[in-house]
């Protein structure tokens, strides 16, 4: 009995030994829509995971989908990645749906906590995540031909419509599909995932052979995989994931800004804050702080809008919008620069990101009170640009004319002396005699000479006016 404890102690001490010096597992997760912080996030994790040593990275998803650029960065990091990758649905409750499918279908290991699913892998314009438009089919009679316009020509605009939804259908299947033969997995189900947005429960995914297992957690998942053989670009690996070290990746600040500015509304304001503190640097030079908070929010917009799929015909509106209404600053074109700015704008921002994605557009609320914010502020500037002209001079050659004076010495008719206007000592010529301390008029400058009248002359004073 004793022996039978000796061994059974230097078997667990083996154990334990070996989960201690078996390189850990990095969890990294995936949650919300997928975008270009999403995708800089796990391109980094991937690199990170290879840097130290983990034999493997579990990418723990939850999203409704996202856009096509940012999950094809990421399906090529993990094609690409000397890890291996497991990507790993969970908790219960959550999804992998449209670009998490393609994702899923892209990871070395595939699997599911019960109660999730996956599917509806359909993309939509730019993005994945819904139906595409399909061109609408005329009823009744000549239903399969295009309705001709008034001028007996075919319209074109819906076969082309329809044209580009089948392109992004076929290529989008075929993308999962070439996905689906490298990892040896259902291909045909990826395939009417895509054209038919058919979706599956965990336990469906693992009777057709989408995915290779399911399990409730990450400890439970990684317990599943131990022993388990994987090739990546860089070899075979052989997992050894029983007892060991989980280490769970959060997101730094670089992720947490790249997911603030990349926001629609967020890309919009930073591109209205930036032209605006130019626009006030500029119409009021010397503040600098204005032009310089407008220059970092300038180009942190355009930063955003350079990672977004941007409709640049909706750019182009906003930036001929703002031109429209800093134009009313200095045109008088009563208000029609001003609304047609407005309106400008307001079509251009509801047009700025080219996808259907629910997440990814501005928000009408929000390009209603930025419309109506942009052109208070125009008004605004141009009230105080209007006072500012109408006030009077107050320094220079122009403040000095029609200053009131006083003689600070006796003048003879066409004689100089001395006399002193607005605190300060000039030197002065007079027409006609001056007494000293008498109130005199400034009407005229030459140099350093102030030609003067005197101020209590009715005719002198009409001179001077």
């Amino acid at each position: 009995m004793r022996k039978f404890f000796q061994i059974a102690l230097l078997l667990c001490c083996g154990l334990w030994l070996q989960a201690a010096s078996a390189a850990p597992v990095l969890v990294l997760q995936l949650a919300g829509a997928i975008g270009p912080a999403s995708a800089d996030f796990v391109t980094r994790g991937i690199a990170r995971a290879d840097k130290e040593g983990a034999q493997l990275l579990v990418l723990q998803m939850d999203t409704p989908g996202g856009l096509d650029t940012s999950m094809r960065d990421i399906i090529k990091a993990i094609l690409a990645s000397p890890v291996p990758v497991a990507s790993f649905v969970a908790p219960s409750g959550a999804r992998a749906a449209s670009a998490g499918t393609y994702i899923l279908y892209a990871s070395h290991i595939a699997a599911m906590a019960p109660g999730t699913n996956l599917g509806a892998a359909t993309p939509v314009q730019i993005g994945l995540g819904g139906e595409p438009e399909q061109p609408k089919k005329a009823s009744g009679k000549g239903a399969d031909k295009a309705a001709p316009d008034a001028a007996g020509k075919q319209a074109p605009a819906a076969d082309e419509q329809g044209a580009m939804a089948r392109k992004q259908m076929h290529d989008a299947a075929a993308y999962i599909r070439g996905l689906a033969q490298l990892r040896g997995r259902n291909a045909e189900w990826g395939e009417r995932a895509v054209r038919e947005a058919v979706s599956l429960s965990a336990d469906e995914a693992l009777a057709q052979n989408v995915i290779e297992l399911t399990a409730t957690d990450v400890p439970a998942l990684l317990a599943a995989l131990d022993g388990r053989r994987l090739r990546t670009v860089s070899g075979e690996h052989v997992l050894h994931t029983q007892g060991v070290t989980i280490v769970r990746i959060e997101p730094d600040w670089k992720t947490s800004l790249l997911a603030v500015i990349t926001d629609p509304g967020i890309a919009l304001l930073l591109l209205m804050a930036g032209v605006y503190g130019l626009f006030f640097e500029f119409a009021s030079p010397g503040f600098v702080l204005p032009g310089v908070v407008g220059a970092i929010c300038l180009l942190l917009g355009m930063f955003a809008l350079h990672l977004l799929p941007v409709n640049y015909a909706g750019l182009a509106l906003i930036l001929l919008g703002l031109s429209f209404m800093v134009a009313e600053v200095f045109l008088t074109s009563f208000g029609v620069l001003a609304v047609g700015g407005m309106i400008a704008f307001a079509f251009g921002a509801l047009m700025l990101v080219d996808t259907d994605l629910p997440g990814y557009g501005v928000p009408l609320g929000l390009v209603a009170a930025v419309s109506v914010f942009s052109a208070g502020f125009i008004f605004m500037v141009a009230s105080l640009a209007l006072k500012a002209r109408r006030r009077p001079v107050l320094s220079g050659q122009e403040a000095l004319l029609g200053s009131i004076g006083e003689a600070l010495s006796d003048l003879p008719g066409g004689g100089q002396g001395w006399g002193r206007v607005q605190g300060e000592q000039w030197e002065i010529r007079s027409a006609v005699p001056l007494r000293r301390g008498q109130r005199l008029r400034v009407v005229a400058r030459d140099g350093l000479v102030l030609s003067v009248v005197a101020a209590d002359d009715v005719n002198s004073r009409r001179q001077g006016e």
